[in-house]
């Protein structure tokens, strides 16, 4: 990944992100369809603000996208990746990775959600093996196949 001075960070994103993966008790995923690129199918992700730790950037995103206020539990485990054509002009020209952590949150049952209606325009709870075939990244399939256990 390319080090960004700072005077270069004004009007980029930062190449570092967060996945969480929302669970329930009965092994059912939380998945959200973004706007754009249409019919693109997620787990609650976002970039970490300049400064932000991955943490605070999990319980920030989860409540952001799906009005949920839990703590995201680190997975340990972090991803990396080339920034996808669709998103590619939101990042320093130089930059064409994405460090990506992954998170975790389990409830006891699917609850309503609160979707960001600029980012996402459906949100749907499916079980596990539904979940990874529509999941659009492979990093979130690998994530719910990690974090879910099978049948």
């Amino acid at each position: 990944m390319a080090t960004i001075e700072v005077a270069d960070r004004a009007g980029f994103k930062r190449p570092v992100s967060v996945l969480v993966v929302v669970t329930t008790d009965g092994g059912e995923a939380l998945l959200l369809r973004r706007r754009q690129p249409p019919d693109f199918w997620q787990s609650v992700t976002g970039s970490l603000h300049w400064g932000e730790l991955p943490g605070a950037a999990a319980i920030r995103e989860l409540h952001e996208e799906t009005g949920i206020d839990a703590v995201p539990v680190a997975t340990g485990r972090v991803n990396r990746f080339p920034i996808l054509p669709a998103w590619r002009a939101r990042y320093h020209p130089d930059v064409r990775d994405n460090e990506e952590h992954v998170f975790t949150v389990r409830l006891p049952e699917s609850v309503p959600v609160r979707l960001a209606p600029d980012e996402h325009s459906e949100a749907l709870w499916i079980e596990r093996d539904g979940a990874i075939a529509r999941a659009s990244s492979w990093t979130d399939r690998e994530a719910l196949k990690t974090l879910i256990p099978s049948g």
